[in-house]
């Protein structure tokens, strides 16, 4: 059982949410300034939270791919806003993918990126109605300079408030510590630009079963009156496999919704 404050999903609901994110998945497009975004094709969910929060594990689990997303034991490693999308493989074109003379086709995507370690490799095409996953800068990690912090953060306000095709942002908060001051801000910021964001724990499994039923409720009272918060809160852990198939069928549940 899973502790949420989520409405109960029927069988259909987590198969159809299954067969949502199986498929080959790639890492597509790195961006640091907003300029340099992919074109906006199909539907995008954005994930946010604190550094060591877990996002790149949960991404991993959520597209059931050990490393799709690169995971760290060092704070404030990601520092871009990286894409993720289904790919399909039979479908390429030669390209080399070197920052210079991108395609022009509506449906392709390049995959450079230094952080990932591509170098020359062909572009991979996908349907218009494929989704994408962006990975965004964890945030609250002090031993980065606040330089760089600002430049993230404006690559990331830019970014809620121009792409048209972002259908929610995901904001993961530890389970085991609830919602901090640095997520308070970011919630807020989120409600000021007036973009859709639900609130999921991660790291669940470190909690008791009623600590965990206690810290769902407890977050769902927080959030509940904010205008952009969708008012439901997931319990989820990367490691135990717990809430994965449940957060798959509310994101399929909020593209339906927002299509």
């Amino acid at each position: 059982m899973t502790a949420s404050t989520t409405t109960p999903f029927t069988a259909d609901e987590l198969e159809s949410a299954r067969k949502l994110f199986e498929g080959p998945w790639d890492f597509v497009w790195a961006s640091t300034k907003i300029d340099d975004l992919p074109p906006m094709v199909g539907q995008e969910i954005a994930f946010a939270g604190r550094s060591n929060v877990g996002k790149s594990s949960l991404i991993n689990a959520l597209t059931r791919r050990n490393a799709l997303a690169r995971t760290s034991h060092t704070p404030g490693r990601t520092q871009q806003l990286n894409f993720f999308r289904q790919v399909d493989h039979d479908e390429r074109i030669d390209h080399v993918a070197g920052g210079r003379d991108r395609p022009t086709a509506k449906n392709v995507i390049d995959t450079q990126s230094s952080e990932h370690g591509f170098g020359e490799k062909p572009v991979p095409t996908f349907s218009r109605h494929a989704l994408t996953i962006v990975d965004m800068p964890g945030y609250g990690y002090a031993a980065v300079g606040k330089e760089k912090v600002a430049a993230w953060t404006k690559l990331i306000h830019d970014y809620l408030r121009g792409r048209a095709n972002l259908m929610r942002v995901y904001v993961l908060i530890d389970a085991r510590h609830g919602i901090k001051d640095v997520d308070g801000a970011v919630l807020e910021t989120l409600d000021k630009a007036a973009v859709s964001y639900q609130v999921v724990l991660t790291k669940g499994d470190a909690l008791k079963q009623a600590d965990q039923t206690f810290m769902a409720e407890a977050t769902y009272d927080e959030i509940k009156r904010r205008p952009a918060a969708f008012p439901e809160v997931l319990l989820t852990s990367s490691e135990k496999g717990l809430g994965i198939p449940e957060f798959r069928a509310a994101i399929a549940r909020a593209l339906a919704e927002r299509a």
